[in-house]
């Protein structure tokens, strides 16, 4: 499956073979790394804020230059390979798309923002209360579940496809199907209470 995955898509491989020359130490492999990083980054950010309004505070250039700090900024980080390198670039975009909904909160809740909203402030600020809320029962649901969580990290937050989260979670797409339609479900019920 990852092996027709990365015949589909050459770079997947060369990707994932830089990322392992990198992380021996290799710095021409570092310089060749961070173009793939950066489009990969773009192609992620991309779908996340698709749903955003335009003239959000967070474009996908701020999104992608947000998410490449944090992952340049974990050194105990050990690349494995081109599915790690996703799963921790869902995880860093989830957790900066969360922190700016509750920025936003904090900034409407505190008398920051303008009386007498437009209607599309007024949307903003409910995905952003949708967002909190889902992260929230996110991490409840990872309590009990982590894969659960992983699940949704790879698919809702950094939009990757069934095949790419199995390769990702190191499970099949039919693991990630189950998956998605149980954290989906649990995660409705959460939300819903």
């Amino acid at each position: 499956m990852a092996a027709d995955n990365q015949a589909a898509h050459p770079d997947l491989q060369s990707f994932t073979d830089l990322l392992l020359q990198a992380r021996g130490g290799d710095s021409d492999a570092v310089n060749r790394l961070f173009p793939l990083v950066y489009r990969e980054l773009g192609r992620l950010a991309h779908r996340q804020l698709q749903w955003e309004r335009s003239g959000h505070t967070l474009d996908t250039s701020a999104l992608v230059h947000e998410t490449f700090l944090k992952l340049v900024d974990q050194p105990r980080i050990k690349w494995q390979d081109r599915a790690h390198f996703f799963r921790v670039a869902a995880w860093a975009m989830r957790r900066i798309l969360v922190d700016y909904a509750r920025r936003y909160r904090a900034l409407r809740r505190g008398g920051g923002l303008p009386a007498g909203q437009l209607d599309e402030e007024t949307a903003l600020a409910e995905r952003s209360e949708r967002l909190v809320a889902l992260d929230e029962a996110l991490e409840r649901l990872g309590t009990a579940s982590p894969r659960l969580r992983q699940v949704v990290e790879c698919r809702y937050f950094a939009g990757l496809t069934e095949e790419e989260t199995a390769e990702a979670l190191g499970v099949t797409s039919r693991t990630v199907q189950r998956d998605w339609v149980k954290a989906r479900s649990l995660l409705q019920q959460e939300l819903d209470s």
